[in-house]
Order: C-alpha cells, then sequence, then structure tokens
C-alpha cells in the first residue's frame, strides 16, 4: 500500500469501519482511502485529516474498472473546498424510526420527519472530531430541537392552541415530495420510496404550518376515549383525570380519536369512523373533499362539503372504507385531502386487509 490511494468495499455502514480502515491504510504508507459501500450519511473527516471519501456501490465499481483497465491508474487528492450547486437529494435516513406503531397500531406513528442528517451543533470542546466547539450530528437529537423551534414559531403565532392543534398543523401542511417534486426514498435495508411509515405526515413544512386552514384538534375526550379502547379500567382512569369516569359499553373504537391521520390495521370487509375539523382560516370558508384512497380500498366521506361561517367552526364527517381486496394484505397508503383552492389539508391514510376466512382449497 505504501505510496498508493488504497480502494477498499465495504458492507459497513458504521463511521469506525471507515476510520479503521484509513488508519491501517496509514499505517502502511497508504497516501489515501476510497471506500465503497451502501449509500451512508455521515461527513464525518477521517483522523488526522487523512485523505479519505466514501463512494457508493456503483461508483467504487466504475473505479476499479478504472484501475483494472488502466496500467498507471491516477488519483487526485486536493484540498476541501466548498460546491455550491443544486441542494443533495431529500431522503429518510437508515436509522430513522419506522412504523407501523406496535404498542397501537391504529396510531400512525411516526407524526412528521425533520432535517436531521450531518447537522452543524454545538458541542463540548472536548467531543471527537469537533471544530472550535461544533461538529456534524445526526439523529432524533437533531430533528427534535428543528420541531420544536417550528412548535415554539407556532405558539407565539397562535398562543390558545393546544398541543394537538400545533401537531395537526405540521402533519396536514408536510412536504411529500423533494423541492423538485420528486417522490422521496427511504433508505433501509434496501432503498424504496417512502412512505408515511417511514416519514408520517411528510417533511416539515414551516410557513404552511403558520396557516394550516382547518386543524384536527384534540381535548381530554379524545385522549379518556383512547384509555377505554386501550382496556384501562374505570378505576385507573379516574385516577389519571382527577374525576369518575365511566367508559361506554361497547368501548368506543380508537379510530375514531381526532388524529390528523387515518390508520386501519384490520379491515375485515367495512369500518366507519368519525373526524372532526376546526376552522382557523378565513370565516366563510368552504372545503371540499379529494380522496386518493389506497390500493384496493373504497373510501367514502360523507359529507363532501364543509361549510363554515361565524357561528359554524367545527364540523364533523365520517369516513367510510371498505375492502376489495379477497386476501390478507400489507399496508397500502393513500391520503384525505380537504381543500377551498388555497389550503390543501391533507392527512395520510393507511389500510390493511385482514380476512378471516381461509381461501385455500383443502382436498
Amino acid at each position: 500500500m505504501a505510496g498508493k490511494v488504497v480502494l477498499c468495499f465495504t458492507t459497513s455502514r458504521r463511521y469506525t469501519t471507515l476510520s479503521g480502515d484509513a488508519s491501517f491504510v496509514k499505517r502502511a504508507g497508504g497516501l489515501g482511502l476510497i471506500i465503497a459501500r451502501s449509500p451512508g450519511y455521515t461527513l464525518t473527516p477521517c483522523k488526522d485529516d487523512f485523505p479519505c471519501v466514501a463512494v457508493d456501490y456503483e461508483l467504487g465499481t466504475d473505479i476499479l474498472f478504472y484501475i483494472r483497465s488502466n496500467g498507471s491508474p491516477i488519483v487526485k487528492i486536493q484540498p476541501s473546498r466548498t460546491i455550491v450547486g443544486q441542494p443533495v437529494g431529500t431522503k429518510v435516513a437508515t436509522f430513522s424510526s419506522r412504523g407501523p406503531n406496535s404498542i397501537s397500531p391504529a396510531i400512525l406513528k411516526p407524526d412528521i420527519a425533520a432535517p436531521g442528517v450531518n447537522i452543524l451543533a454545538a458541542t463540548s470542546p472536548n467531543a471527537t472530531n469537533n471544530a472550535g466547539g461544533f461538529a456534524m450530528y445526526s439523529g432524533t437529537s437533531m430533528a427534535a430541537p428543528a420541531i420544536s423551534g417550528v412548535i415554539a414559531l407556532l405558539k407565539a403565532m397562535h398562543p390558545d392552541w393546544s398541543p394537538a392543534a400545533f401537531r395537526s398543523a405540521i402533519v396536514t401542511t408536510a412536504w411529500r415530495t423533494d423541492p423538485f417534486g420528486e417522490q422521496l426514498p427511504a433508505d433501509g435495508s434496501s432503498r424504496k420510496d417512502a412512505d408515511p411509515f417511514d416519514y408520517g405526515g411528510g417533511l416539515v413544512n414551516p410557513e404552511k404550518a403558520a396557516n394550516p386552514g382547518l386543524i384536527y384538534d384534540m381535548g381530554p375526550k379524545d385522549y379518556i376515549l383512547y384509555l377505554c379502547s386501550a382496556g384501562y379500567n374505570d378505576s385507573s382512569i379516574s385516577q389519571l383525570v382527577g374525576k369518575v369516569t365511566v367508559c361506554s359499553n361497547p368501548k368506543p373504537s380508537v379510530l375514531d380519536m381526532n388524529l390528523p391521520s387515518i390508520t386501519i390495521p384490520n379491515l375485515k370487509d367495512k369500518v366507519t369512523l368519525t373526524r372532526t375539523v376546526t376552522n382557523v382560516g378565513p370565516v366563510d370558508s368552504v372545503y371540499k373533499v379529494v380522496v386518493e384512497p389506497p390500493f384496493g380500498v373504497r373510501v367514502v366521506v360523507t359529507p363532501k362539503k364543509l361549510v363554515f361561517n361565524s357561528k359554524t367552526k367545527r364540523v364533523s364527517f365520517k369516513v367510510r372504507a371498505s375492502t376489495m381486496h379477497k386476501i390478507n394484505t400489507g399496508y397500502y397508503f393513500g391520503s384525505l385531502i380537504w381543500t377551498d383552492s388555497v389550503h390543501n389539508v391533507t392527512i395520510p391514510v393507511s389500510a390493511r386487509t385482514q380476512i378471516l376466512q381461509n381461501y385455500f382449497d383443502e382436498n
């Protein structure tokens, strides 16, 4: 390796792999390292400013062909510099938590996505790979402050809104494509187009969230509905809320929680659920529904038009979903949109068909 730049292929995504390989090459007298791997998100430099770069397998293979086809392959090492141009493609990172919700499958998780990869962050001067107290960090610890900052700005604009109202505002106005209108990909064991189990409502859009038009608000009754549907007894719920509370019989459905999403984990035949929206836009507003149903699922919304005025600020609607699948399926995704031609209040819809009958021939 002495006096050469080494090309190395690896299946590992970890930064320690890149750093460790660079150390081996350096000790062997090498001048630099090119490591080919699955697409990653780290931009951390190698230790001691040793020249190294990570590329994907395709580019690594191109470099390998170049080496094998050229008697004297050449690589040029130059000082780092900033290149200004088109933004890097938006995608869901490999480490991002994914749905479905294992505790309450009828509640969509995650709710929202935010920038959390290679964020310039203040850190301890004693931290590894910091420069003057700053470093590039990735993770939920970077995305969560971004959402918190957006909520703080919304709170200043709408001090009387509830936490549920803020969640609704960011979910119903989120981006579901990149700035160029392209579908967002999701990195993982295999790369695919992102769906609500990857990003919830989408990528947070602060400007749109400030003026969502309609919100799916929730209060104590909605949270009690959830506790009842989850099977908590009256005594436990009463102690929690500080007053005598009795769950209805039959117990309520978690599908009726006023969430800015609809997830039906066991669609056997048909189901009807209710949502209520509150107008936070112009007083006299009229919204029409647009449904993009999940594949093989029929979705009917009634009424198809919501009319608001000075006396009517909250309106409920029903959603009836039925399956056209004849066998069990995985999740399929769609959207339910209320639009007044200015606001597009969008919630994700997901459904999975669960047929109890056995369709196999038993001969």
